[in-house]
């Protein structure tokens, strides 16, 4: 009887697993500096509120932060065009999502509980503080790269650091795009990113491609392009899924 191939996500997946089925021993925990609950700082707290979202979409940037640019090209822009696509493709497939901004504004304006002048600081703590509040089991946040080196392309997903949920997550959204892009880049771990260090669900920063690439900005930029972009992710969030059924 002829053996079934795995899918190359489920395949990893499994080495993964084997291999966080070693002693606990050998793993140091991670030292998360959380930022408080909503409700301890005393602000809102919506729990309840919303029902449950297997994928809380974060679209990156937004208002006054652009992210980073190409002549008039801004990152803010890019990622919520495909979370937009994003979330109605999760939809199609069955998986419930939500998205957390559906326009061009800056989630630090929201903010009003953090006792901090920082603008970045509020916007960040904002979108850790939404996967506080609202029932929700992974985060995607999407992010446009950029490098001094022209030839630099491709799409680069990172995860949180000793969190085998997150590695899983990022493996599966790593091949989808990998296949979309024709590239072979492995995940990696975003340790110095604060949101993949305060979210407690698995969580994901998926770095499409770079702005300052000429192919990766017009995929990036076209409608047809971030279409792609936008299946791709899907197509391994989905396959993420298959494996805790």
């Amino acid at each position: 009887m002829k053996q079934k191939k795995l899918p190359r996500c489920r395949a990893a997946a499994l080495t993964v697993a084997l291999a966080l089925l070693a002693p606990m021993s050998a793993y140091a925990a991670p030292t998360l500096d959380l930022a408080p609950p909503l409700e301890e700082a005393g602000g809102p707290s919506y729990k309840g509120a919303l029902p449950y979202a297997e994928v809380l979409i974060d679209a990156g940037h937004g208002g006054i932060d652009g992210g980073t640019f190409y002549e008039k090209v801004l990152e803010k822009d890019i990622n919520l065009a495909v979370a937009k696509k994003l979330l109605v493709r999760l939809q199609q497939l069955g998986v419930s999502a939500v998205l957390n901004r559906v326009d061009d504004y800056e989630l630090s304006d929201d903010n009003r509980w953090l006792g901090s002048r920082s603008r970045h600081q509020k916007d960040l703590s904002q979108r850790t503080g939404l996967t506080e509040e609202i029932h929700t089991g992974m985060l995607v946040s999407l992010h446009v790269n950029w490098s001094k080196r022209g030839a630099a392309r491709g799409p680069v997903v990172l995860h949180q650091k000793n969190r085998g949920e997150s590695v899983l997550l990022a493996l599966c959204v790593q091949d989808a795009l990998n296949r979309q892009q024709l590239t072979a880049e492995l995940p990696r771990a975003g340790s110095p990113f604060y949101l993949l260090n305060t979210v407690k669900q698995p969580a994901v920063i998926v770095e499409m491609g770079f702005i300052s690439n000429g192919d990766d900005r017009a995929m990036l930029t076209s409608m047809e392009g971030q279409q792609k972009i936008a299946e791709a992710i899907a197509s391994g969030v989905r396959q993420y899924k298959l494996l805790f059924r």
